[in-house]
């Protein structure tokens, strides 16, 4: 399952990547806002069907599990631009057949875009052609990174994503898995991997970013879904970043943006009226 908006050529590319996989998926289901967010997709040559839901990514991955509630076993989430192994899915069945207890698999990034500038589609073929299976153990997680992640539905019937997350959602994956997690094991593994190329094209603005760094973080806190030391750590380490990033920013990063956001968060925290969905308003 593949939730995008506002970038038709990244999504239309890795719906393409996703037929290189040794076990082929039953079906890739896009979820997008308007049909000029997947121009070019190829739905009968690729097995992809596209599904049209209100904006935010919570909304959307919860207008997939509506759609597969009652006709998946196993429902794999990719961020638009998460390049798999060509292994991945294969890798994902066999340890959920083999671990009736395990309820959630992340994989392990062979590398992440999102801290290196962003990556090409060949540079992450590139790094997978380099990656060595020699050793690949299960990690326990409390919880499972979004940009790559498959559950057992029959754990999480009735369980749907936080749409009080609004927009890019940011940490509704801590949060939904958070909750996966108490029905069953979740891990990650090496044997499981991709390389997730970070394209900044489509995402949320510096300032609505900023906020939701602090903002999200003492909602989940507040409801439970988020470890306090985990959240903390979190919010220190982005306030920090863009602090000091502010002074000399990345080209392709409002970090001026997300400070001031930082900032009007803690602010209403102060306040006492801190609320993610006052991004909408920003």
């Amino acid at each position: 399952m593949i939730a995008t908006i506002g970038r038709a050529q990244v999504v239309r590319q890795t719906v393409d990547i996703l037929a290189e996989q040794t076990r082929h998926a039953d079906e890739i289901l896009v979820v997008t806002v308007g049909p000029e967010d997947v121009a070019g997709i190829d739905q009968e040559r690729s097995k992809a069907r596209v599904l049209f839901s209100e904006k935010g990514l919570c909304r959307q991955r919860n207008r997939a599990l509506d759609e597969l509630q009652d006709a998946a076993d196993i429902i794999v989430f990719f961020d638009d631009d998460f390049v798999p192994a060509a292994d991945y899915l294969a890798h994902v069945e066999a340890l959920f057949d083999a671990h009736p207890d395990m309820v959630g698999i992340t994989g392990e990034l062979c590398a992440d875009g999102v801290l290196h500038g962003g990556f090409t589609v060949e540079e992450a073929r590139a790094i997978l052609a380099s990656r060595s299976e020699a050793h690949a153990p299960m990690r326990h997680r409390h919880e499972l990174y979004g940009c790559n992640m498959a559950i057992r539905m029959s754990a999480a019937r009735g369980m749907r994503f936080d749409e009080n997350l609004p927009l890019y959602g940011w940490q509704e994956d801590i949060d939904f898995t958070n909750r996966l997690g108490r029905k069953g094991r979740q891990v990650s593994t090496g044997a499981v991997t991709g390389v997730h190329l970070g394209v900044s094209a489509g995402r949320t603005s510096g300032k609505r970013l900023g906020y939701s760094q602090v903002a999200n973080v003492v909602y989940l806190q507040r409801k439970g879904t988020m470890r306090r030391d985990f959240g903390n750590r979190l919010m220190m380490q982005n306030l920090v970043s863009n602090a000091w990033r502010s002074l000399r920013p990345e080209p392709l990063i409002d970090r001026r943006g997300r400070l001031l956001g930082n900032m009007i968060a803690i602010l209403d925290c102060l306040r006492g009226r801190v609320d993610p969905r006052r991004i909408l308003e920003m």
